[in-house]
């Protein structure tokens, strides 16, 4: 993406601006699904119809090498997981224990980032032989959505209890915090700091980028990121269940930190490799554990919502950290996004330590 949208004259600013918008989108509509499907008692059809858009979404971008339209697919490819993250992963929860859940979320991220290890090696090898041709990569993304629209046919779900809801179901989905337990209060405003600071994942490629490494370079760094990612999640979501999310979160904190650091200052290409290593690592030890903390912390008439108000917030919170990054970046310059995130991120980890309400 981010090398696609350099290609049509888009810089980091820009960028900063489209993954905002699109994190405010897919946030917003997170909440409200989430409820929905709470009041509704259903989950699949709300999977299945943010699976499809997403998929389908994905496959138009490169129709039209504007900037216009990359903000339209990009915000419908967003919205589409806006509608299923919240039924998808209460979903997930309702088929583990308190005891496993670490595990079950890990195995899910673990194979969801198996997918985007796959993509981008088919997207290499393309780009190899077909350089700067992004309209015809992007069309080839159709094959996998039929596959995403006819796989899930055959998923069924389990009957749920409806949520009684009366009033604005929109309202209630943005006001759940009034009536969320006070240990899913601390932790979600936890996580809600982090992600002030933690901004896309694109500034990572495009620092690469910058640096003097290759669209296959890049490229290749994204696929190795995922890869570790992928490998590294259900065991992390292991290791939280035996040792706690909060002790596991930390760690990821903790290479968190080494990478936006390392970032600040390095242009070399074998250094980049070991950043994204750490990178990976971060991830797995953060994104299925964040959910896995908080599905235990909530009412189980209210998964959906808890999950999607998380989901909501965070996503909003992004939304804010990439557009401050793409503004520190074209008024400071890229060195300055990284550094103070690092920084910012080890105040988090010393609050967190001392922190014992926090389990």
């Amino acid at each position: 993406m981010p090398l696609y949208l350099k290609s049509i004259g888009m810089g980091a600013l820009f960028i900063g601006v489209l993954e905002g918008l699109a994190d405010f989108i897919a946030g917003i509509s997170k909440s409200y699904f989430g409820k929905l499907s709470d009041v509704s008692g259903r989950r699949m059809p709300f999977v299945w119809f943010g699976y499809v858009l997403s998929s389908l979404s994905k496959a138009a971008i490169g129709v039209f090498p504007n900037p216009f339209w990359v903000l339209f697919t990009r915000s419908a490819d967003r919205l589409g997981k806006g509608v299923r993250t919240a039924s998808r992963d209460a979903m997930l929860s309702a088929e583990a224990t308190p005891e496993t859940k670490g595990a079950v979320f890990g195995f899910h991220r673990s194979m969801d980032t198996f997918g985007a290890f796959l993509g981008p090696i088919l997207a290499l090898v393309f780009l190899h032989y077909h350089p700067g041709e992004f309209k015809k990569l992007f069309s080839y993304a159709l094959i996998p959505a039929i596959f995403v629209i006819v796989s899930l046919t055959f998923v069924k779900e389990k009957k749920i209890e409806k949520k009684k809801e009366s009033g604005s179901l929109f309202w209630s989905s943005l006001t759940y915090w009034k009536i969320a337990t006070i240990e899913y209060k601390r932790v979600i405003t936890l996580v809600l700091l982090f992600t002030l600071i933690n901004s896309s994942d694109m500034f990572l490629l495009l620092k690469a980028r910058e640096s003097g490494l290759s669209d296959v370079q890049t490229i290749s760094l994204y696929i190795f990121y995922n890869l570790i990612y992928a490998v590294s999640s259900y065991q992390m979501g292991i290791f939280s269940d035996r040792f706690g999310k909060k002790r596991v979160f930390l760690f990821g904190l903790s290479f968190f930190v080494i990478t936006y650091a390392g970032m600040s200052f390095n242009s070399r290409i074998d250094i980049f490799y070991v950043l994204f290593f750490f990178y990976g690592l971060f991830a797995a030890a953060t994104e299925g554990i964040t959910k896995a903390w908080v599905s235990n912390l909530c009412q189980k008439v209210d998964l959906a919502t808890a999950l999607g108000f998380q989901s909501t917030t965070q996503s909003i919170a992004s939304m804010l950290a990439s557009l401050m990054a793409g503004m520190i970046w074209y008024s400071l310059g890229s060195s300055y996004v990284f550094l103070l995130a690092s920084i910012v991120t080890v105040i988090i980890i010393i609050f967190l330590i001392r922190e014992k309400r926090i389990a």
